[in-house]
């Protein structure tokens, strides 16, 4: 079955609200309720300007995807772009890269579930809860996309309606001293401990990678554009919303944060979110807030299934996985592909238990050089695309990247310099060594298959029948 006809087999069930509050809620993760402590640790009340800056160039890179997404909205996204733009290789790799990158991101999401529901239920094994959810999340992702989008509507809402909230009342507190004794506490902390930028530049930019990782997943806005209704309204509206929304509730809520807590005692009592409702009288914040965070464990890990399964067919309809992988249910899902993603996470699950701490952040360390490939890569066949159009086609886009090519390089060299700046911190130094083996590795195996005779194949079909 030809690629076309597997496409408009996949059901687009996907709305306008699915998509604006799951491209909202891909960007906000667990990290933010538990206070970015690291984060802030290095760069103090500067990271603020991190935040906003890492958000302007993952604006750029989403609007550089947005403009092929909608002009070709298939549900390989930027791995069929890859092989269309940079040649079958890119494609492959990308493909791969990006379902293993997610794979390993829902293993920790969802561990993480257990820890969390050992708030509630001390005496319960972790891994019960880990299966649980995890059976739940596939059974989601069987049934429907729209399925799929609801839950992942809702758990988004969550997360947005807490971040609100937080940024309300800590306003009331800054402005008014409400929760404080009517004494207004300002926002003389920002500067009152050593500065705006106590470690100075270098804090600032060691701290960029930890900003850039804490927006993976804002790109799955592409892997959704082969299941959605109205691709050109619902994908350029949610893509041109989320840099304002990065700024209301990233660098809005880390503002509110900072003003009411000296910089460096944020992570030391726990999280701020907590930390604020439960000084305005809410006794029951703690559990409030592992609701929230519990759910956006679970927002990550539903995600992470849809994306993964997603990549899965499309590799398979280019014969770069199991032929099984492309077959979708009667309900336009490809099941198999979901069916073995989860099967991957079970493992993961498995490997948490088993294998120590250190060996399995360095297995994460893959995910995180993953982050970075994956976002240049767009950003190289956005540059090859616009190049192959004449000035007639040019002109034609509906959804267009602002200030071509300036900023597709602009953004292209940031992605260098944070991989630079990897490469001098020791924490994150394992990534530059783990990554590029992976791919190694990805490379071996293409070759080692034979796919690259089967894409010359397929070329020479094509150019005798043209």
């Amino acid at each position: 079955m030809n690629q076309q006809s597997q496409e408009d087999e996949l059901q687009r069930g996907l709305e306008e609200r699915h998509i604006t509050l799951m491209s909202l809620g891909a960007a906000i993760g667990v990290g933010l309720f538990l206070g970015s402590a690291t984060a802030i640790k290095m760069a103090g009340p500067g990271i603020l300007l991190g935040y906003a800056f890492c958000g302007m160039i993952m604006f750029f890179i989403m609007r550089a995807l947005g403009e092929m997404a909608i002009q070709k909205p298939v549900a390989g996204s930027f791995s069929t772009y890859a092989r269309e733009y940079l040649g079958p290789l890119a494609g492959y790799i990308t493909g791969w890269n990006y379902w293993f990158l997610w794979v390993v991101t829902c293993m920790a999401e969802i561990t993480a579930v257990g820890i969390y529901m050992e708030y509630w239920f001390p005496s319960t094994p972790r891994w019960i809860w880990a299966l649980a959810a995890l059976i739940i999340m596939t059974t989601v992702n069987i049934i429907a996309v729209k399925a799929y989008g609801e839950l992942e509507f809702w758990f988004a809402l969550i997360k947005i309606v807490t971040i609100v909230a937080m940024i309300i009342v800590g306003a009331a507190m800054i402005f008014f001293g409400f929760g404080n004794g009517g004494t207004a506490t300002g926002i003389s902390n920002l500067w009152n401990h050593r500065g705006l930028f106590p470690n100075g530049a270098k804090g600032i930019l060691l701290s960029l990678q930890m900003v850039m990782f804490a927006y993976l997943g804002i790109e799955m806005i592409g892997v959704t554009a082969g299941e959605v209704k109205n691709p050109e309204k619902s994908l350029s509206r949610a893509i041109d919303t989320v840099f304002w929304r990065i700024l209301i509730f990233y660098v809005g809520a880390l503002f509110v944060i900072l003003s009411i807590y000296p910089w460096a005692e944020i992570g030391t009592k726990g999280s701020p979110f907590v930390l604020t409702f439960e000084k305005i009288g809410i006794k029951r914040a703690a559990g409030i807030i592992n609701f929230v965070v519990l759910t956006a464990a679970l927002s990550s890990c539903n995600s992470g299934i849809f994306s993964t399964a997603r990549m899965l067919f499309d590799l398979a309809e280019h014969g770069e996985a199991p032929k099984r992988f492309a077959k979708v249910t009667k309900s336009g899902v490809p099941g198999f592909a979901v069916l073995a993603s989860a099967a991957a996470l079970l493992l993961g699950v498995l490997l948490n238990y088993v294998v120590p701490a250190k060996v399995f952040t360095w297995v994460t360390s893959i995910a995180t050089f993953g982050a970075i490939w994956t976002w240049g890569i767009i950003l190289l066949s956005q540059i090859r695309y616009r190049k192959g159009l004449n000035p007639e086609d040019v002109k034609r886009l509906n959804y267009k990247m602002p200030f071509f090519p300036y900023t597709s390089y602009f953004s292209l060299a940031f992605l260098v310099f944070v991989i630079g700046v990897m490469a001098y911190s020791p924490d994150t130094r394992v990534a530059l060594l783990v990554g590029p083996l992976w791919l190694c590795l990805l490379v071996a195996f293409y070759y080692g298959k034979g796919f690259h005779k089967k894409e010359h194949r397929q070329t020479s079909v094509k150019q005798k029948a043209s």
